[in-house]
């Protein structure tokens, strides 16, 4: 019985996914698990660098960039693990975290999500857990006041500055760059809703999963390092709010404001 599977959504950062990868590898050696990667038609070879340096690895390789829901949902389809663990390219494992969310897993039977404490770079602190997003929040956050005024009380309320990241606790949310999943969770509540393209699809699977009485946990004794944002950042910036304008739209209409 496979444990944990590992889906692995890549576009153009062959360099970082190599690293991820071999993360993976070194940590990994206590769990039975599998790895798949689907790539968005990256045009540096990442197909190539993965099937040689990683035969292990099973490669989905689509023929345009299908976004991120659909890409997991495809990673997910493949997958036999207890557990699914959506992780980006842009992460790095540190020693003994697999075996911690595995335990938490085993331990924890309403726990459907779950994510771990993330560090920058520079090994400090990253914020990943967040609470459900509001229409002032995210309007500010459009409209680029967010970043003339970041403590105003609704962006606080919504990036949880307020947040013991030194505690394992319930949240709202917890970042898609370390998701993972119960099968029993994706049995009952489905897979990503692919309306997403990217930005949301997480929060709209934790509000699925929190409402079908499943728990969301963030767990602090597990740890990674996110790079943070690398395939995204490729975008121009006129997309990048034109997607996000997009998933917040859909996701207020779905969800309600």
């Amino acid at each position: 019985m496979i444990q944990i599977s590992i889906v692995i959504v890549s576009w153009n950062v062959s360099e970082l996914l190599d690293a991820c990868l071999r993360s993976i590898e070194k940590f990994a050696s206590k769990i039975s698990l599998e790895v798949i990667v689907v790539d968005n038609n990256s045009s540096d070879k990442t197909v190539e660098m993965v099937r040689r340096d990683h035969p292990t690895v099973t490669v989905l390789a689509n023929s345009t960039n299908r976004g991120f829901a659909v890409a997991n949902n495809q990673g997910i389809i493949e997958s036999h693990g207890e557990l699914v663990l959506l992780l980006n390219p842009d992460t790095e494992l540190r020693s003994g975290v697999l075996e911690t969310m595995l335990n938490f897993f085993q331990t924890h039977p309403k726990a459907g999500v779950a994510g771990c404490r993330h560090r920058n770079t520079d090994l400090t602190l990253q914020h990943s857990v967040r609470r459900f997003p509001t229409l002032p929040a995210l309007l500010l956050i459009f409209s680029k006041i967010a970043k003339l005024a970041p403590h105003l009380p609704a962006l606080e309320h919504y990036f949880a500055l307020d947040f013991d990241y030194k505690k394992t606790q319930l949240v709202d949310q917890v970042a898609g760059s370390f998701f993972i999943i119960r099968r029993a969770v994706l049995d009952q509540v489905g897979l990503l809703d692919e309306n997403f393209f990217i930005w949301f699809e997480e929060v709209d699977f934790c509000r699925r999963v929190s409402a079908a009485d499943w728990e969301v946990w963030f767990v602090t004794e597990g740890e990674i390092i996110h790079h943070g944002g690398m395939s995204f950042k490729q975008q121009l910036t006129l997309k990048k709010q034109i997607q996000f304008l997009r998933s917040a739209a859909y996701y207020f209409r779905k969800h309600g404001i």
